[in-house]
């Protein structure tokens, strides 16, 4: 495996840029192998590199974070108007980015990930990736609603009208639904249209992938089998090992 400079090397793992390298490496924050780095070494993926006592992970490795977003998070990377960016929430020595998103105002699961070729997949409508959602809305919850939410609904705003999908009455109050595809705005616009308003959004599921004991801002990295299942979900292959 070819080897290049160090601060290089931290750059490309999205870890920062080469001058933030440096720095680093003089203070005496970055060892290879066990032992304090040197400014202008070379180093490649099979070597150990620590940051701040924490391990380096490869640049080319596939990072997929299961991520609990908090209401009043917005889900870009670049807005001034923005108090809060889902991309300044999430520390990690790899630079990740959402595969899919979730309104601001809404809560729960989003996987952010390096990798390019999954977000593609999880982002195109055509996919039928199932996303569970728990709801809260304003008014008690009828049979009625639920059959017609279920069928599916004519959105008029958007002139479409959604796919059959999944309902399940959990209170009297609330709901629970699978949806296949995402259009903007989804639920909250299917709601709507019966008359009933949302209080409450709170995504629970992507695929395999489900929210489970994680607080609200915390995040995980996917375990291998988990990995595996929603890279096979997802582009029909396992992840490659690299």
């Amino acid at each position: 495996m070819e080897k290049e400079r160090l601060n290089k090397y931290l750059a490309s793992c999205g870890l920062c840029s080469r001058r933030e390298a440096d720095r680093l490496i003089e203070e005496g924050r970055v060892s290879v192998n066990g032992e304090r780095a040197i400014a202008g070494m070379q180093v490649n993926g099979n070597d150990r590199i620590m940051v701040n006592g924490k391990p380096v992970h490869g640049k080319d490795e596939k990072v997929v974070l299961a991520y609990y977003k908090p209401v009043g998070v917005t889900c870009t990377e670049k807005d001034r108007f923005a108090d809060k960016k889902i991309t300044d929430m999430v520390k990690f020595p790899v630079r990740v980015t959402y595969a899919g998103r979730l309104d601001k105002d809404s809560e729960g699961l989003m996987l952010l990930t390096n990798d390019g070729e999954l977000i593609n997949a999880m982002m195109r409508g055509s996919g039928g990736h199932e996303k569970e959602y728990m709801v809260r809305v304003n008014k008690e919850i009828t049979e009625d609603f639920i059959k017609g939410m279920s069928d599916g609904v004519y959105l008029s705003e958007l002139s479409v009208t959604t796919k059959p999908c999944k309902v399940t009455k959990t209170g009297k109050f609330t709901f629970k639904i699978t949806l296949t595809q995402g259009l903007n705005r989804q639920i909250k616009r299917m709601v709507r249209e019966f008359g009933y308003h949302v209080y409450r959004i709170k995504r629970v599921r992507i695929e395999n992938i489900v929210l489970g004991d994680l607080k609200s801002g915390q995040f995980r990295r996917l375990k291998e089998d988990e990995l595996h299942m929603l890279y096979k979900l997802c582009l029909g292959k396992r992840v490659e090992k690299t």
